[in-house]
């Protein structure tokens, strides 16, 4: 529910309440965030009377922003958004450059409206409500320095503890404007100390808890690679430091992007916090043209009195039933067998037949047949993009051999990496220019590797005519999409010199435009995201796959680490877990069947073993697993 009166503003959900107002010179205060205030429309502006901060003096060091409030000082008040050059010496929510180089933003109030929908941005996932229970509010800001809007675009549900927030810029003038950050979300509180948890990593290493306690200075957490990454997931929390698992007030932030993010805390020496989220500014040069409008990703924001258990609630939900769309948002996910440590790139199709044949009596439900089927494809030096059948290890191609594996009772699925080039491949033979590098340099591979030029729409129409003649000819059921480089040289031929600051954004967009498209096309089909493991395990990537592969790292001890940080925000339906041969393929350890499985069913189960070569015994106590896990 969203109430306003005479500049006021409360987003009200069923047990919080979100309060900010503008001021008289146009600024907007931010007042409150906590558990839920009750409120009768006609006493809002009371309620902010009552919460607005006494301003009565400066200290030596204040800039004054505007002679009508001769008290104020910017950087010493709690704000809705923020911009260089009027005095607030805190990271800013927005940053442009004018046509004539300055870079001093002022916005200003203007207008508001009331959307009774959920609005998104343009190109990007966003939260949804199919009740039609989701209300949009949309405050218009106008600079004073240039004919550039700024419109804060607030979503509340009916039935969830989430707020959803990003920015939409608007060049109403007649010149370029260039964007070198807008930031999706921003809150500034009163708080001296807090206790930062975020979650940083590796390949095989994702999710790692980490907390941090910060005083004073600036905290931050974000990427560079290209995608949301393993390094640093965009989940944010913050809480008092006597919070705990179910006691204390408590706050997190994610985001509904996949590219490169950055979250911050900055403590300032007003014993103020500033809590910015969106995408990393560092790698963000975007030219806003006459006419043009610019979104920021949705960020998703909570608050719990009830700790971290209740921020992580919340989120689930939030999760389960805002960001998960399709076919598969409730419907129970299929126990599967993939083929890739059972097998790695030695694909052949009796082999094939015969793993399919044993899960199948074991009761499992989906067989995955993983890398190495397509092109030449026989080790990971070649092959990518060309996605046709190998038939020396497929002599029935992927339709003959799906029509073998759907008569054994099981769902068929298929891995691809669609966003990928081989340099020893014929794709990339005929099209040299469609990788991202920069002309007449020597460029880095990754997995002998390269990423395809999703900035380019001939490039997208050429992956969606492959996938989906895959998806069609093998009559799959389950897409297990990986993406297994970072992006370097971040380059395309297709742009011009000043717009190449646009390329890691405009690629996560092409992400999305073929995500879209093919689930569009497929909708009954199950998309798996993955990323090297859980290097793109973020909302935006669940709003088009359910589900996504957790980690690389299939040892049940590693993956009671690994579950545990992602489950903090990450229902457990959206987490890929699966039980794996000893030793273990990736740290050599030994662990028993039953530990294995008791990890794994804490996720969308399936084995990732040769179970053709394990003793009958543990192929019944599988098949015993199997029917626990159905129950």
């Amino acid at each position: 529910m969203i109430i306003v009166q005479d500049g006021c503003f409360a987003l009200q959900t069923p047990h919080t309440s979100y309060i900010f107002r503008k001021d008289a010179a146009g600024n907007l205060l931010h007042l409150y965030y906590g558990e839920k205030i009750e409120i009768e429309e006609e006493g809002l502006a009371k309620v902010c009377e009552i919460m607005a901060p006494v301003i009565t003096n400066q200290n030596g060091c204040s800039l004054i922003a505007d002679t009508a409030q001769p008290n104020l000082c910017l950087d010493d008040v709690c704000l809705e958004i923020s911009s260089r050059g009027k005095g607030d010496m805190r990271e800013p929510y927005v940053e442009l450059v004018l046509a004539d180089g300055s870079s001093t933003s002022d916005f200003r109030y203007e207008n508001y409206r009331i959307e009774e929908s959920l609005l998104t941005p343009e190109g990007l996932p966003g939260a949804y409500e199919e009740k039609g229970n989701g209300q949009s509010l949309v405050i218009t800001l106008a600079d004073r320095n240039s004919k550039v809007k700024l419109e804060l675009v607030y979503g509340v549900m009916e039935d969830c503890d989430c707020l959803v927030r990003y920015g939409r810029l608007v060049n109403s003038g007649e010149e370029t404007v260039t964007v070198n950050r807008l930031m999706s979300m921003q809150l500034d509180m009163e708080a001296g100390v807090l206790k930062i948890t975020d979650f940083h990593g590796d390949w095989a290493r994702e999710m790692a808890k980490n907390e941090t306690i910060l005083r004073q200075g600036k905290y931050v957490n974000d990427t560079s690679v290209g995608f949301s990454s393993n390094r640093a997931n965009p989940l944010f929390i913050w809480a008092d430091t006597e919070t705990t698992q179910e006691y204390g007030d408590c706050y997190a932030v994610n985001l509904l992007y996949s590219g490169n993010h950055r979250e911050s805390a900055q403590a300032g020496g007003h014993g103020k916090m500033r809590i910015l989220a969106g995408m990393n500014p560092d790698y963000l040069c975007w030219q806003l043209e006459a006419g043009e409008a610019f979104c920021s990703p949705q960020a998703v924001l909570t608050y719990s009195h009830q700790g971290y258990q209740g921020v992580s609630g919340q989120l689930h939900y939030f999760v389960r039933e805002h960001i998960v769309r399709g076919e598969w948002k409730h419907k129970e996910r299929p126990i599967l067998i993939n083929s890739w440590e059972a097998m790695y790139f030695d694909v052949q199709e009796k082999k094939i037949l015969k793993l399919a044949r044993t899960a199948a009596n074991a009761g499992m439900e989906l067989f995955v047949l993983d890398d190495g089927w397509f092109g030449k494809r026989n080790s990971d030096a070649s092959s990518l993009g060309d996605w046709y059948d190998n038939k020396e290890k497929l002599p029935t191609g992927l339709a003959g051999l799906s029509e073998k594996i759907h008569k054994l009772g099981l769902k068929f699925g298929i891995w691809v990496e669609p966003e990928m080039v081989s340099e020893d491949s014929d794709l990339y033979r005929k099209h040299p220019d469609w990788a991202v590098r920069i002309p007449g340099q020597e460029h880095a591979l990754g997995r002998n590797q390269m990423v395809l030029d999703l900035t380019r729409e001939e490039v997208r129409n050429y992956i969606i005519e492959s996938m989906s003649d895959v998806f069609s000819r093998g009559k799959v059921d389950y897409v297990k999409w990986d993406m297994n480089r970072s992006i370097t040289e971040c380059y395309s031929v297709a742009l011009p010199s000043d717009r190449q600051g646009e390329v890691f954004h405009r690629y996560i967009l092409g992400v999305y435009d073929l995500y879209e498209r093919l689930t569009s096309e497929f909708p009954e089909v199950l998309f798996e995201s993955c990323s090297s493991g859980g290097g793109r395990f973020d909302p935006g990537m669940l709003y088009y796959a359910p589900q996504g592969w957790t980690s690389d790292d299939s040892d049940a001890i590693e993956r009671l680490k690994i579950q545990y940080g992602t489950s903090l925000c990450y229902p457990i339906s959206s987490m890929g877990s699966h039980v794996s041969v000893i030793p273990n393929h990736q740290v050599f350890r030994k662990t028993p069947l039953h530990t294995r499985a008791n990890v794994a069913y804490f996720g969308t189960f399936g084995y990732e073993l040769d179970v053709t070569k394990i003793p009958e015994e543990d192929r019944n106590v599988i098949a015993s697993q199997v029917e626990t896990y159905k129950k």
